[in-house]
């Protein structure tokens, strides 16, 4: 069967099963959205956030893109992130990474082109600034695993400087940035840090 086909086929099926348990199911979505918690995650297709959260539908605003990164002149994520944000009133962003990406791992080699090689220079940066702490560790594996790890602290600390954060800490104590790690192999999520907002950086210098 035509994979497309399929995924057709199967959604059919998982409304009937809806239905047949919950008849409102879909009624009570309608009106709107309430999210709690803005995940900003990478695209990876090993990664569902509801599912390794354990969350249903409308608990999470999701974004994703390679390597979950937060630049200042993505304009995708920005936008994500004032609607979360300033009019959804989010009360938790997190930026999740995880463990053998592929894209941090892009960022290493230095084979990439085109787009994609631009989009990693700011994993690149992230690596110039701990150059020393990565290259004291043994193998390139731990060296990619803490680089994952750099880069989501990195992306924390970017978010936390952004126009919108900025201005929702400026009107009262939300949201509450997480950085979270994921690791494929046993599917558990572990956190790197989170910033409150009373506890947070001042905006970088123009």
């Amino acid at each position: 069967m035509n994979p497309a086909k399929r995924i057709l086929l199967e959604n059919k099926s998982w409304v009937q099963e809806k239905l047949t348990h919950d008849p409102g199911y879909f009624q009570r979505f309608a009106p709107g959205q309430r999210p709690e918690f803005l995940w900003i995650g990478c695209s990876d297709s090993r990664i569902p956030p509801n599912e390794i959260t354990v969350t249903s539908a409308g608990e999470l605003f999701i974004h994703r893109n390679i390597a979950n990164l937060v630049l200042e002149d993505d304009l995708n994520v920005l936008s994500v992130l004032q609607y979360a944000v300033l009019v959804l009133q989010v009360p938790h962003v997190i930026v999740c990474g995880h463990l053998g990406c592929g894209g941090v791992r892009a960022a290493m080699s230095r084979e990439t082109t085109g787009p994609l090689d631009a989009w990693l220079e700011n994993i690149r940066g992230v690596a110039a600034r701990h150059v020393d702490e990565l290259a004291a560790l043994p193998d390139e594996n731990q060296r990619w695993d803490r680089l994952v790890e750099l880069n989501v602290r990195a992306q924390i600390e970017q978010l936390a400087r952004t126009e919108v954060i900025q201005t929702a800490w400026a009107r009262g104590p939300r949201p509450r940035l997480h950085g979270w790690v994921y690791s494929i192999e046993d599917g558990v999520l572990r956190e790197l840090v989170t910033v409150a907002p009373e506890a947070a950086p001042a905006p970088a210098a123009p």
